[in-house]
Formats: structure tokens, sequence, C-alpha cells
């Protein structure tokens, strides 16, 4: 997948977390999961959504953060280089993704419009899919 640019890096894939997904989707609190495996960037966004459903912005800001942070390691881990694309359509890369909407969500609701901003850039530069599907379209 490319964006136009011949240049471009490939396309980072992150592996799949098989226990950690299928804890999740079982319904585990995602608390629980996080807590297990504390990499999997898809159990701090599901924190992170849950969290500004309950109008708990700072707590959603610092799971979202988690989430983030753990999300850029484990895609630098698989040859990310800080730009290129991160395909939503490829499922073990929507956690991170996700976490990156959640901390622009919770930012703009505290107002660090920056924040906000660099996000949504960054979502944008990863794969505009994921704009959509997260609200930020």
């Amino acid at each position: 997948m490319t964006h136009g640019n011949l240049l471009e890096p490939p396309a980072t894939l992150l592996p799949e977390n098989e226990p950690a997904r299928a804890e999740l989707a079982a319904g585990t609190d995602a608390a629980e999961v996080a807590a297990h495996h504390p990499a999997f960037s898809a159990a701090w966004a599901r924190l992170g959504e849950l969290a500004l459903e309950s109008g708990e912005t700072v707590a959603a800001y610092a799971y979202a953060r988690t989430g983030y942070h753990r999300g850029l390691d484990a895609l630098r881990r698989s040859g990310w280089k800080g730009f290129g694309p991160v395909p939503w359509s490829h499922v073990p890369n929507q956690g991170v993704l996700r976490a990156i909407a959640v901390l622009a969500k919770a930012a703009k609701q505290i107002g660090e419009d920056d924040e906000y901003d660099r996000c949504r850039q960054l979502l944008a530069d990863s794969d505009p899919a994921s704009l959509e599907a997260t609200g930020l379209a």
C-alpha cells in the first residue's frame, strides 16, 4: 500500500498478539488484559475509549498516551522509521491507531489543540482510512 509516493517505505504490519486479542474479544476486562499484556495497544485503546464514553477525559488521555507509546515501540520493532503507511486494514495495527485517535479526542477536549493536530496528522499519514474508522474524518 502506498499513498502515491514511489519512495515511500513499505507498509508496517504489526505481528498478531493472539492471546491478548482473544482475551479482549472474549470480554475480559480491558484493564486485566492491559495488566497481562502491557505492550498490547488495543487494550489501552479500549480503556481510553471507555473512559471517554464515561466522561473521564484525563483518564482517557493517560490510557491513550500509554497505548500510543507502546504502539510506537511495536511499530519501530517492526521496521517503522517514524513515517510511512500503517494500514488500518491490518487488524494488529488497529490498536495503536485507535490509541492515537483516543489521544487526539482527549487532547481536543482538554484544549490541547497542537496535540490533537499532531495525532490527527499521524493517523492521516499512517492511513487516511483510520480517520473515518475512528470518527476523526
